[in-house]
């Protein structure tokens, strides 16, 4: 049930173009990226976007599958999200069973907010993937700076989004964990009906925060325990610098973003 999860936060160490790129180049590409997702608007253009999102996992050397398996994550929602569409869209009815009705205008919202949902999410998965929390705080960090004399703790900010972020994978395999104890204790995770399943899981809910609040505890004791201090006189042994392979990619997003701008305003 859990297992699928693990992939997401999680990095995989490698020397790929992907991995290679400056942090700041790869968040500014997820949000132009996740802007085109949803500029989107018609088949070609989704064509052309899956295959440059699944010609970059290719990059990664990752292996498509990793990719592909942290979906199982989302699979209820990305389901819902389709079965609600094609179900409350109105239209032309395609199929009909009592008050249950699927349309085609329904059906093609469904699957274009199915593939614009999968589209973001492994972009998403890419950049967790591809870089090390070290460099994802340093580029974080880096975006927020010119924001410092407005009063914005950049690097407060980047630290406890990054930890954030790495503490859903840790949550996950926690789960999975206590998930397998429970059930060789005779706990039935997937028996009953729906009010039963969720009784079901306060057994995985209460152990599951008693060990995150824990967790957290050591985390903060151990970082004390260092003197943390914030971002207060702070240096990097390696300073964030800008390569000609990120100028290039960052030029290939902007291109994208032109092109779907171009298609659905002035075509």
């Amino acid at each position: 049930m859990f297992r699928a999860v693990v992939n997401m936060g999680q990095f995989v160490p490698g020397n790929s173009c992907i991995h290679l790129l400056d942090p700041r180049i790869k968040m500014i590409c997820v949000v132009v990226a996740a802007v085109v997702v949803f500029l989107v608007s018609n088949w070609q253009g989704f064509l052309l976007l899956t295959t440059v999102v699944f010609v970059a996992m290719g990059l990664t050397g990752i292996g498509i599958w990793t990719f592909l398996r942290g979906l199982l994550a989302i699979w209820i929602l990305l389901l819902f999200t389709l079965f609600f569409n094609a179900w409350l869209t109105p239209g032309e009815v395609l199929f009909q069973a009592g008050f249950f009705q699927v349309t085609i205008e329904g059906l093609l919202r469904g699957s274009r907010i199915f593939l614009q949902l999968t589209l973001l999410v492994l972009v998403v998965f890419m950049l967790t993937l591809t870089t090390s929390p070290l460099n994802l705080t340093a580029g974080l960090e880096s975006i927020l700076s010119p924001f410092r004399p407005i009063g914005v703790p950049a690097h407060e900010l980047a630290m406890m989004m990054t930890v954030a972020l790495r503490f859903v994978p840790t949550l996950m395999s926690e789960a999975e964990r206590i998930t397998k104890a429970q059930r060789s204790r005779g706990a039935g995770f997937g028996a009953g009906g729906m009010l039963s399943r969720v009784k079901g899981l306060i057994p995985l809910f209460v152990p599951l925060f008693a060990g995150a609040i824990l967790r957290a505890e050591e985390l903060a004791v151990a970082m004390d325990a260092r003197c943390y201090r914030g971002g207060v006189n702070r240096t990097r042994m390696k300073d964030l610098v800008l390569a000609a392979r990120d100028y290039v990619a960052l030029l290939l997003v902007v291109v994208l973003l032109g092109l779907v701008l171009w298609d659905k305003f002035w075509r």
